[in-house]
């Protein structure tokens, strides 16, 4: 979904459902371990817009709690990714030599493990927990962004205004600090919106697996678990309801970040609309 009409989309989704994480959290208090059996398994009506779980809790409520949850663990996960591919990258980038080829040989055997599988052993190693996710997603996603910053670095280091600075005696500390970060942080920032997602999808795909959050808590990946037992008797909101607020949210991220990147490259957009 590319021009306007899915820039309008994503930017009314996010502003949407960002309100909804903002104002429903105050206003109604949720206690994730509290249980109303006789209110169990309800379909959608105007008391509960979106049914009720197996256990008598509001699916709707716990879908915004849940997409709060995700999105810090997303955010917080995207930032330690990007943090530690970006000084990867920039360390590989601003040495060379061997160092360089190092770190790119390290990049390259993370690259080589399958992540899920991989972010799998490192959260097993905790209890379930929002750290463990974390730790998962930063130390399996991170090498896409050391690549980027180091591409870039490259690029930079042949320009003019740096081969100027080195030549003026400029220190290599420098150099990093007042001509390298400046152009590199857009980048960074980029990498890390379109990182937000994945972090997404890989804590609701380890919390769905039992080992992501604590099972009491309200996770999106939680509750997709917790409802594919409600899919049996027929309570197919207790599923679908957490997994739009998986698809729209994530859908409407990449819509913004593809058309941040078209905006910085009006190159590449040109050619795509050929």
């Amino acid at each position: 979904m590319r021009g306007r009409k899915g820039l309008v989309f994503a930017v009314a989704v996010l502003a949407v459902l960002g309100l909804a994480v903002l104002l429903v959290p105050p206003i109604v208090q949720l206690d994730e371990r509290l249980v109303d059996l006789r209110s169990a398994g309800l379909p959608p009506s105007f008391a509960h817009p979106l049914g009720t779980d197996e256990v008598g809790r509001d699916v709707l409520v716990r879908s915004i709690y849940g997409l709060r949850v995700s999105f810090t663990v997303g955010m917080v996960a995207a930032l330690v990714s990007i943090t530690i591919g970006g000084l990867v990258g920039l360390v590989a980038g601003s040495a060379g030599g061997t160092l360089d080829r190092v770190l790119m040989r390290i990049v390259d055997g993370f690259n080589s493990l399958p992540h899920l599988l991989f972010g799998i052993f490192i959260v097993a190693m905790f209890s379930p927990s929002p750290v463990a996710v974390v730790v998962s997603v930063g130390v399996t996603h991170w090498t896409t962004s050391a690549r980027i910053v180091r591409s870039e670095v490259l690029s930079l280091r042949s320009r003019p205004f740096v081969e100027a600075a080195i030549s003026g005696g400029a220190s290599r500390a420098r150099v990093v600090r007042r001509h390298l970060l400046p152009h590199l942080l857009p980048h960074l920032m980029l990498a890390s919106v379109l990182m937000i997602p994945h972090a997404i999808w890989h804590e609701t795909a380890l919390s769905f697996l039992g080992l992501g959050l604590p099972p009491h808590m309200a996770s999106l990946g939680n509750m997709i678990n917790d409802g594919q037992r409600s899919l049996l008797t027929g309570g197919w909101w207790a599923s679908l309801a957490p997994g739009l607020f998986v698809v729209l949210p994530t859908l409407a991220i990449a819509i913004l970040a593809n058309h941040l990147r078209d905006r910085r490259s009006p190159r590449r957009r040109s050619e795509l609309s050929l």
